[in-house]
Order: C-alpha cells, then sequence, then structure tokens
C-alpha cells in the first residue's frame, strides 16, 4: 500500500491502531496543504514570534523561539520562508542541527486575536545576508534596528497545516516593566545558581540559543 502524501509512518501506525484512521485522512485532506495559503502567508505576516524545532543527524531534538516585528519571517512565496539569525551566545544549537539535518519544524501561535496556530515544516538551509539576498533581493532590511543578521534561514515549504483554538490561551501584549528587578538573577545564573565573574558577558558559554 502506498504510504499517504502526509503524515508520518508511525502517526499512520498509531492511527491504525487507535481507530483514528478515518479521523486522520479527513485531517489531512481538509487542513495539510502543500504549500502556503493566501490565508498562512497573511498570518505569517503578522505574527512576531515562533517556535521552532530542529534535531541533529542522531534525533537528538532542541527546541528554540524567535521573536521580532511583525513579519520577521517573510513570506518569499508560496514555497518559501526566510527568517535572520542574529548574533547570541554563539552555541548556534538551531542553526547548528540545520546544518547536519535540515528538516526544520516552525509553529506560529496568534495568542492575542484569533487564537490559533499554524504549523509549517519543511527542508531548511542557512545562507549569508549577502548571499540569500542575491537571491532574493526582496528580503526585508533592518528587521531589528541597529542589528545585522549573521545568518538567514531559507525554508522549503512541504507542509503546512492549522494548530486548533481550543487550548491556546488569551494573552494580552504588555509594555516590559521598566527598571531592573534587583530580586531577578542575571540571566547566566538564572537556572544555574552560578555567579557571573568579573568582566565576562552574561550568558556566555552557558545560554543556548
Amino acid at each position: 500500500m502506498p504510504r499517504p502524501p502526509f503524515g508520518s509512518a508511525g502517526e499512520h501506525q498509531l492511527q491504525q491502531q487507535l481507530g483514528t484512521a478515518e479521523r486522520a485522512a479527513r485531517f489531512y485532506d481538509q487542513q495539510v496543504r502543500p504549500c502556503l495559503t493566501p490565508e498562512m502567508r497573511d498570518f505569517i505576516g503578522r505574527q512576531a514570534m515562533v517556535f521552532l524545532a530542529t534535531a541533529d543527524s542522531h534525533g537528538e531534538c532542541d527546541a528554540s523561539f524567535r521573536a521580532g516585528p511583525p513579519g520577521f519571517v517573510h513570506v518569499i512565496d508560496d514555497h518559501t520562508l526566510a527568517y535572520p539569525e542574529f548574533r547570541g551566545n554563539g552555541v548556534l544549537a538551531s542553526a547548528g542541527n540545520m546544518a547536519e539535518n535540515p528538516h526544520l519544524g516552525m509553529l506560529f501561535v496568534d495568542f492575542t486575536h484569533h487564537h490559533v496556530g499554524l504549523h509549517v515544516n519543511g527542508a531548511s538551509r542557512l545562507f549569508s545576508d549577502a548571499d540569500l539576498r542575491s537571491l532574493h533581493p526582496g528580503l526585508p532590511t533592518d528587521v531589528a534596528p541597529g542589528r545585522d543578521p549573521e545568518l538567514w534561514v531559507r525554508l522549503s515549504v512541504e507542509e503546512a497545516y492549522i494548530h486548533c483554538s481550543k487550548y491556546i490561551p488569551h494573552l494580552e501584549p504588555a509594555p516590559r516593566p521598566a527598571g531592573h528587578d534587583a530580586a531577578r538573577p542575571k540571566d547566566a545564573s538564572y537556572f544555574t545558581g552560578l555567579a557571573t565573574a568579573p568582566g565576562q558577558r552574561s550568558g556566555a558559554g552557558v545560554l543556548r540559543s
């Protein structure tokens, strides 16, 4: 029997075992698309955050998060997205995984208005800023004022589908409180209890991005 066009072998095996194959087939048929619809493109252009799923060549997984002004994830066309990677702590966990395993899962969630999510899965490729702009001159400039991308991630979309609204909480945007909370540990010691040595940048050698 040929494999269905969407979903993993493990998905389909469990669907058969648990009796959900017919319901899953309706979802694949009605919701999963091999490229971005106009509604998906518009949705991505309004989002200011995205969650990332990557794995290295051994299947060791990493989950991460990116944020920026609405549209920082740029829709190039129905089959292609791109977003910038800026200088962080130097670990490059997500990009490093993509360098050896191109599979990338992206989850966009609207917490404030329509309370719905969008999964976009596909194959990633890393580019320098100059190289990607030579291929796609319409990339946005000054995505993060005062910061230049170290890399761009370009995603070739293989499937895109809805994440239902049932358990998405409602969140209201609010300004970040001004001033420093003296009781809050610095990032480098927030989860480790390690003090930052004098002259050492917070997070150096500790945090992953």
